[in-house]
């Protein structure tokens, strides 16, 4: 399933080619910077950029042997370099390489990530425009509260979607962070001028301060506004899941020709999308809690982190694209039920009208407590029997004699209460 939403680019950033490719940018940045500072001859800078070449499979030949990744990849290198191999990660340890190269892979991805958000913006945006007067009934702790529409409620979607933009806009800056400072983060073997140059053309930030690793809280917080996009999703994957219950039925999943609800049900139509959604959510805030158990390090630097994040950075971005490419397809195929929207406002003969009765009682004179209590015996005979609110409310002697039929009836008048929506709109420029 994931296959059919999930670019292959996503996935490649984190296959291991990649993932050594990354590595060798980051070495061949750093001979470059020694090169540009002259430490490395022109000669020599040259040989190395033709020669300096890898093969996963001699990588996974040499790790056999020495049991370390980095040292695996630099040896297989060197053999492919000969001459001047000794120039290449010269006064680095392998954390420089891993955490820089771990930047660069969350810039590409990162990248992926803005543009799919984009693309659920616009779309919310385009539906939002298409039901701004679409009445529908708004809902407090599940129970139907006062008339709204629905473009009111894709507008919260918007602004959701809008606010986990700029935190991950923020979050994947801060991550694009590189360090070359050697072993404990001293610069004992190196300048930190080389870490500039390097950073400065591999695109990202060097580290203000770095103990042989890029303090993880940075990580951690990255993975954070994954999970927050995440929860954006299934909080409105929640949403339609409810509104497709079969006794709302305000909104459902496009159900293409052909496909089948349940094996057993012929009648089936299931949210499955949003279902599929709220489920990959959990794993994605899983992952973010793995990722602050990374934090707390021994000392300068322990690799307790470097399993974690071998499979919670691949996973997360991989599944944040994904959900944002499923949830897209979702909002733009829906099927929304207008006719069940405004039958679900009018139940029980438009008991959500009762503030405004409330107020016009008060209007009239009465005290708050005795409106209310007023207003609240003619909806819950209503509710409890099947009734009409509306009509309790014109065969009540005590309410007739304070409020006239044609004052009655404006209270369960909807455009009273989406007079004010304009407003709304305008804070999205729609």
């Amino acid at each position: 399933m994931i296959e059919r939403y999930c670019r292959e680019e996503m996935k490649k950033i984190w296959e291991p080619e990649e993932k050594f490719g990354y590595y060798l940018k980051t070495e061949i940045a750093v001979c470059e910077a020694y090169n540009k500072t002259g430490i490395i001859p022109d000669e020599a800078m040259k040989e190395i950029k033709e020669k300096a070449a890898f093969s996963i499979e001699r990588i996974n030949e040499i790790e056999k042997e020495v049991n370390h990744d980095v040292i695996a990849f630099l040896t297989n290198i060197n053999e492919n370099v000969g001459k001047y191999s000794h120039y290449i990660h010269m006064g680095l340890t392998s954390s420089d390489v891993i955490d820089t190269a771990l930047a660069l892979q969350i810039k590409e991805a990162s990248s992926i990530i803005e543009k799919d958000i984009d693309k659920v913006i616009a779309v919310i945006k385009n539906k939002a425009k298409e039901h701004k007067d679409t009445i529908c009934i708004g809902r407090s702790h599940g129970v139907i509260a006062e008339p709204m529409t629905f473009g009111v409620k894709l507008c919260s979607w918007l602004a959701l979607f809008e606010r986990c933009k700029t935190r991950f806009q923020l979050a994947a800056d801060e991550a694009a962070t590189g360090q070359i400072s050697g072993p404990v983060g001293t610069y004992s073997n190196i300048s930190p001028e080389i870490e500039k140059i390097v950073c400065a053309a591999l695109g990202l930030k060097p580290a203000k301060i770095s103990t042989q690793v890029i303090p993880r809280d940075i990580h951690a917080n990255y993975m954070s506004a994954l999970a927050l996009i995440a929860s954006a999703i299934e909080q409105c994957a929640i949403e339609l899941r409810h509104l497709q219950r079969t006794e709302v039925l305000e909104a459902e999943e496009a159900f293409k020709t052909g496909q089948k609800g349940s094996s057993a049900m012929p009648h089936k139509k299931n949210p499955i999308s949003a279902e599929n959604l709220s489920g990959l959510a959990r794993i994605v805030k899983s992952n973010a809690s793995a990722a602050f158990e990374n934090i707390a390090l021994w000392h300068e630097r322990d690799i307790s982190h470097s399993s974690v994040e071998r499979i919670i950075f691949p996973d997360s971005t991989i599944l944040i694209d994904y959900m944002l490419n499923r949830f897209l397809k979702l909002v733009e195929g829906l099927v929304i039920h207008k006719e069940n929207m405004k039958k679900n406002t009018f139940l029980f003969g438009g008991i959500v009208f009762s503030q405004r009765v409330l107020l016009a009682l008060t209007e009239k004179g009465l005290s708050r407590e005795q409106a209310y209590t007023i207003v609240q015996k003619n909806a819950l005979d209503a509710f409890n029997n099947h009734g009409n609110f509306k009509e309790n409310l014109l065969n009540d002697e005590e309410i007739k004699k304070i409020l006239s039929t044609e004052e009655i009836e404006k209270c369960f008048n909807t455009e009273y209460y989406l007079r004010n929506i304009s407003e709304i709109y305008k804070r999205f420029d729609l």
